[in-house]
C-alpha cells in the first residue's frame, strides 16, 4: 500500500502503479457518450494517463489543460484524462474550456482501474475516487514514465512525463 498526502494528511492508496518497463494492465472505461473505451482499442498509440480524483478541483482543471496543450504537438499520442467524475462532469468541464485534445475516461463502469493502477484512495475525504497519477505508455502499452504523485494537491511533472515521448 502506497502513501501520499492530501494537503499535508496521510492518505493510504491500494494497489500497484505499473512500473517502468511493466506492461500496463487492461481496462475498460467510459468515454463522453458512454460507450466503453479499453486500452486494446488504442492499440498503436502512445498514450498518456493524466488520472485524477475530480475535473471539479482546481490541479485537477490545470492539469487537463496542460495535456490538452502538449497533446496538439505529439504525433501517434492520445492523452486520457481518467476520473471518477460522470463522464457528463467531464464533457460539460472540456466544452467549456475548449479542449479538444484529450479523451475524458470515467471510472463510472471500470472501478477495478482504480486497483489496477494503484491509485485507490482508502483512507481520507477522497476514498473511492483516484489518486493523482501519470503513466506514459508505448504504441505496444509498455511503461515509459509512472509517477504518482506525492500530494494530491500538486500537479503532476509534466516535463518529465513529455520528455519519454520526444
Amino acid at each position: 500500500m502506497a502513501q501520499v498526502t492530501l494537503k499535508g494528511s496521510p492518505v493510504e492508496v491500494t494497489g500497484q502503479l505499473p512500473q517502468i518497463g511493466q506492461q500496463a494492465p487492461a481496462f475498460s472505461l467510459v468515454a463522453a457518450d458512454l460507450s466503453d473505451v479499453s486500452l486494446a482499442s488504442l492499440a498503436g498509440k502512445r498514450k498518456v494517463l493524466n488520472i485524477f480524483p475530480s475535473v471539479d478541483t482546481p490541479t485537477c482543471a490545470t492539469s487537463v489543460r496542460t495535456f490538452n496543450a502538449g497533446a496538439s504537438k505529439l504525433a501517434n499520442t492520445v492523452v486520457l484524462c481518467i476520473s471518477t467524475d460522470l463522464p457528463f462532469a467531464q464533457a460539460r468541464f472540456c466544452g467549456a474550456e475548449g479542449l479538444d485534445n484529450v479523451i475524458n475516461l470515467s471510472t463510472m463502469r471500470g472501478a477495478d482501474f482504480l486497483q489496477s493502477y494503484g491509485v485507490a484512495i482508502a483512507s481520507g475525504p477522497l476514498v473511492g475516487v483516484a489518486a493523482r497519477a501519470v503513466l506514459v505508455l508505448d504504441e505496444h502499452d509498455k511503461v515509459l514514465h509512472s509517477e504518482l504523485v506525492g500530494e494530491i494537491a500538486d500537479e503532476p511533472n509534466y516535463a518529465a512525463a513529455m520528455a519519454v515521448l520526444k
